[in-house]
C-alpha cells in the first residue's frame, strides 16, 4: 500500500537574528537538504529568498508568513500550480536609475527563465516605508500609505488578472547605521526584514494571492570583510530576482468551499521544524494543537527567547539542522528514534 507523501513545515521567523536564515537566503541549503528526505517541503520567503541567489526546488511550495499562518489554522488551504502569472508593484518613490535596475532584472526572468510576467504597475504615492527595532532586538516597521500599495495591487489583479504579486518599495538607505554594518559582517538582525513582512501581509491578507517582496536600496559600499552569509546581497542592483523565481510556482490559497483533490491542508503535515528560541508564532501555536511532531533546532539561536517548555509544546530537541534531518528521515520511515541509540529502555507496565 503506498503511503501518503511525507510533507514537512520549515519555519524561520524573518527579522529575530536567525543565526540560520536571519541572512541573505543563507537558510536555503536547509531548505534543500529537507527536500532530500520530504516528499513536501512547505516553506516562506525568509528562507527561500537570496537576492540575485536562487534554487528551484519542485516539491517545495513557498508560501508568505501570513497565508503560512492561516494554513496552519486550516482556513486556508494549499493548491499546486505549474506557473504563475505575476504582476510587479513598484514604488513611486525609487528613484528613475534604481527603477530601470529592478525592471532589467525582471525582463531578465523572463527571457532566461522564461516566467510569465508581463504586467508591472507604479504606485501612485510613496509607499514610505519606516524602520523599527523592538527593545529586544528584533526589527519591524511600518508603512505610512497603505492605500498607495493596495490600490496598486487591485489594479494588477482586476486588469492584468496576476495570480501572484511581487513589491519592490523603496527602503531607507542608511549606510552608517551599526545594525547594517553587524548585519553585513554576519552579526545582529536584518534591519529590512521586518518591515518587508509588514508589506507582503497586507497584500496576502486582503487580496489571498501570493505575495513576496525585495527592497530598493542604493547599492553599498564595497567592504572587503562581508560575512558569506550576507553576501548574496552584495553581487547586484536588486534583489528581485529570487522573489520572483519563488513566485512563480507559489501554491494558491484556496477555502473548504472550493475544495479539489490536489489540495494541501494542514491535517496533512507530519513534522515542522523551527528554532528552538522562537516557538510563540502563531503558525506553531496552531499546529501544536495537533499530532504534527514538533522539532527544535537548538544551534539556530535568534534574538528572542520563547522556548517550547513554557508554552507546554512537546517537541523533540536537537542540537542542529543535521540531527534534524536525520529524526526527519527515523519518522518517515516510521522508526522510533530511541531504536538508534545504543540504550533502549523496556517497556511499561500499566495496571488493568
Amino acid at each position: 500500500m503506498n503511503q501518503r507523501p511525507y510533507t514537512v513545515i520549515l519555519i524561520i521567523p524573518t527579522g529575530i537574528g536567525a543565526a540560520i536564515g536571519g541572512y541573505a537566503g543563507d537558510a536555503m541549503p536547509v531548505a534543500r537538504a529537507i527536500t532530500s528526505v520530504a516528499d513536501r517541503l512547505i516553506t516562506h520567503p525568509n528562507v527561500l529568498n537570496g537576492a540575485q541567489l536562487y534554487w528551484s526546488l519542485p516539491n517545495v511550495f513557498y508560501v508568505e508568513g501570513y497565508g503560512l499562518d492561516q494554513f496552519a489554522t486550516g482556513c486556508w488551504g494549499l493548491r499546486p500550480v505549474h506557473q504563475n502569472r505575476i504582476g510587479l508593484i513598484l514604488d513611486q518613490s525609487i528613484e528613475p536609475d534604481l527603477q530601470l535596475r529592478q525592471l532589467q532584472a525582471a525582463e531578465a526572468t523572463r527571457a532566461t527563465l522564461g516566467l510569465n510576467l508581463l504586467d508591472y504597475v507604479v504606485t501612485d504615492a510613496s509607499i514610505d516605508v519606516e524602520l523599527r527595532t523592538s527593545n529586544s532586538g528584533t526589527s519591524w516597521g511600518t508603512i505610512q500609505n497603505t492605500g498607495t500599495l493596495l490600490r496598486a495591487a487591485e489594479t494588477l489583479i482586476s486588469k492584468a488578472r496576476v495570480d501572484a504579486i511581487a513589491v519592490v518599495a523603496r527602503f531607507p538607505d542608511d549606510m552608517d547605521s551599526p545594525a547594517l554594518q553587524q548585519y553585513r559582517h554576519g552579526q545582529g538582525v536584518d534591519p529590512l526584514a521586518g518591515a518587508e513582512a509588514v508589506i507582503s501581509h497586507l497584500i496576502v491578507r486582503e487580496f489571498q494571492v501570493p505575495c513576496a517582496h525585495a527592497p530598493a536600496l542604493l547599492p553599498l559600499p564595497l567592504d572587503p570583510d562581508i560575512s558569506p552569509r550576507s553576501a548574496a546581497e552584495e553581487i547586484g542592483y536588486t534583489f528581485l530576482p529570487s522573489v520572483l523565481v519563488g513566485l512563480s510556482r507559489a501554491p494558491q490559497f484556496v477555502t473548504k468551499y472550493e475544495l479539489s483533490a490536489n489540495d494541501l491542508w494542514v491535517n496533512q503535515v507530519d513534522a515542522v521544524v523551527i528554532p528552538a528560541t522562537a516557538c510563540g508564532g502563531s503558525a506553531v501555536l496552531s499546529l501544536s494543537q495537533s499530532s504534527i511532531q514538533i522539532i527544535t533546532v537548538q544551534e539556530n539561536q535568534t534574538q528572542l527567547y520563547v522556548p517550547p517548555e513554557p508554552l507546554g509544546l512537546k517537541t523533540i530537541q536537537v542540537n542542529s539542522y543535521l540531527e534534524a534531518i536525520g529524526v526527519l528521515a527515523t519518522h518517515k520511515a516510521g522508526i522510533t528514534p530511541t531504536a538508534l541509540s545504543s540504550v533502549i529502555s523496556s517497556m511499561h507496565y500499566l495496571a488493568t
